[in-house]
């Protein structure tokens, strides 16, 4: 039996080839059109004008991607936030119980209490405003402080005396403002005039009569004790103590940070103290990262041979560094 033309069509699997209707090639199949090529639809047109296409070997030699059509950008509707043209320094102590406030809690409660005495504060432009307030080299949490700085932009000129009053009752109890100044005084950035600092450390004296030991048995202190322990530290010339950081223990030179240690003689303003209370006064250049008074404590607990009871510390200064002294900021 001689096979017909349908049967000479298929596959070796018995199925009809691709592109056959019933079973017949395009020219001898009765009764059936040919199957035509399916149309491909033009592409949507870009948004934006489309460059002429570009060979693949010049693609590769350049060594970029192909062209893509970029989405405008976004601008936030209104119109734009008043210029500053004027900037407040303002100096801030955090007393009592306010010295665990950390520095978002502070951050929080001036920008309500900036609200609240009705400071016409400057904005930054853009989705999600802000107001142009700078933080420049806070106290660690737990300390309390005398001398912490910020400048506030406003809008509009004020006189500073005013504005100590008004903020000062804005803020809560605890946070008070010592000063306001105009900061055009100041040349060039707030923190680059912030060098150096002077801590106070308050230890709880060692009442007792007797020498017996550098500290007693509640855990006070003998002045002594203490003194003998400055000294030591200004003698060595490299105290090490390490600091738990982000990426893991960090060795920090303290003594090479230390401008000068000493015992205070007498009570320090701003520092409450009781009788027999050791106050030890240390100015700090401020280096990277920032020597802090717990470093301190280290590093006089091990001069001293035994741990020292935690101190009380309080920043009485913070300024630029002359010679072996810190003293207050210009203006």
């Amino acid at each position: 039996m001689v096979a017909g033309p349908a049967e000479k069509l298929k596959t070796r699997t018995g199925l009809p080839r691709v592109g056959v209707v019933g079973g017949g090639d395009r020219s001898s199949a009765r009764g059936c059109a040919p199957v035509r090529p399916r149309r491909r639809e033009p592409a949507l047109p870009y948004r934006h004008a489309r460059p002429p296409p570009t060979p693949r070997s010049s693609r590769a030699s350049r060594g970029r991607l192909p062209w893509r059509p970029m989405a405008a950008r976004r601008l936030p509707e209104g119109p734009a936030p008043d210029p500053a043209v004027m900037r407040l320094r303002v100096r801030y102590a955090k007393r009592g119980r306010m010295r665990f406030t950390s520095t978002r809690d502070f951050q929080r409660a001036l920008e309500r209490a900036v609200r609240r005495a009705g400071l016409p504060v400057a904005f930054s432009a853009g989705f999600h405003p802000h107001p142009k307030i700078s933080y420049a080299n806070a106290a660690p949490t737990g300390t309390a402080s005398e001398a912490e700085y910020v400048e506030v932009s406003l809008t509009r000129r004020v006189d500073p005396d005013e504005v100590v009053q008004v903020l000062d009752e804005a803020l809560p109890d605890g946070l008070d403002v010592v000063e306001v100044a105009d900061a055009a005084s100041l040349p060039g950035a707030l923190a680059d005039h912030l060098q150096g600092s002077l801590w106070a450390l308050r230890l709880r004296g060692y009442t007792g009569s007797g020498g017996g030991g550098p500290s007693s048995a509640d855990g006070a202190v003998d002045p002594r004790s203490v003194r003998q322990a400055v000294e030591a530290v200004l003698a060595t010339e490299e105290l090490t103590v390490t600091r738990m950081m982000k990426k893991g223990p960090r060795e920090l030179d303290v003594r090479a940070a230390v401008l000068g240690m000493e015992v205070a003689g007498g009570p320090v303003a701003a520092v409450p103290a009781g009788p027999g209370d050791v106050v030890v006064l240390a100015a700090v250049r401020h280096t990277v990262p920032t020597v802090r008074p717990e470093e301190l404590w280290t590093a006089l607990s091990r001069a001293a041979g035994t741990d020292l009871p935690r101190p009380l510390a309080t920043r009485l200064r913070q300024g630029p560094v002359v010679g072996d002294r810190v003293v207050d900021p210009p203006g």
